[in-house]
């Protein structure tokens, strides 16, 4: 076994990268529709569909989350990525995220809370259980619906997710995804001769 390879020791953190880049919509009656820019986002389940988002106590969405218990998950493709970051640092308490980013609210076939028009995809979620884990809350939810905008479908009525130019967060940076370096299964596939 080689040893020779240097390495340099952190402190204990996340630096599971990179993670997918999502904006969470979501809205309490009564009041505005709010976005939330979520990297901690993640499948736990895939029969039934389930989901988890991670989010700060301290943030205006926790409470909404909260009271409401769904929320929306629209991934972020490359056109969309400034707006991920503008709804990750501005605060829904003084903003109107959909007015100040021209985004269009969609309404939802199994959730009160607005998906995301721009969003090549929206996965609308019920949650199931909180989990307290400190500086954040986990919500775990039920996929209930999911949409797709069309314009990604292709000639065989199959969606082309990867062509809709899909964003990822990694260390401080959102990174467009790009060259495929293989398909499931092709390690042990038997090649041609």
């Amino acid at each position: 076994m080689r040893n020779n390879i240097e390495r340099e020791s952190f402190k204990p953190g996340n630096m599971l990268y990179p993670v997918p880049a999502v904006m969470v919509s979501m809205e309490r009656l009564g009041e505005k529709p709010n976005i939330i820019t979520i990297a901690w986002a993640g499948t736990v389940c895939s029969d039934p569909p389930m989901v988890s988002i991670s989010v700060r106590k301290s943030r205006y969405s926790h409470a909404i989350l909260m009271e409401t218990k769904e929320f929306v998950i629209n991934l972020v493709n490359e056109k969309l990525t400034f707006a991920c970051d503008y709804c990750g640092v501005k605060s829904g308490r003084d903003t109107d995220k959909f007015k100040e980013m021209k985004l269009t609210k969609t309404v939802s076939k199994e959730v009160k809370a607005p998906g995301i028009a721009e969003s090549p995809v929206n996965i609308e979620c019920k949650v199931e259980q909180v989990l307290e884990l400190g500086s954040h809350d986990m919500f775990i939810a039920r996929v209930v619906a999911v949409s797709v905008d069309k314009r990604y479908m292709d000639e065989k009525g199959r969606f082309d997710l990867n062509g809709s130019g899909l964003v990822a967060y990694s260390h401080g940076e959102y990174l467009k995804l790009g060259k495929c370096l293989g398909t499931f299964g092709y390690s042990v596939k038997k090649r041609k001769k």
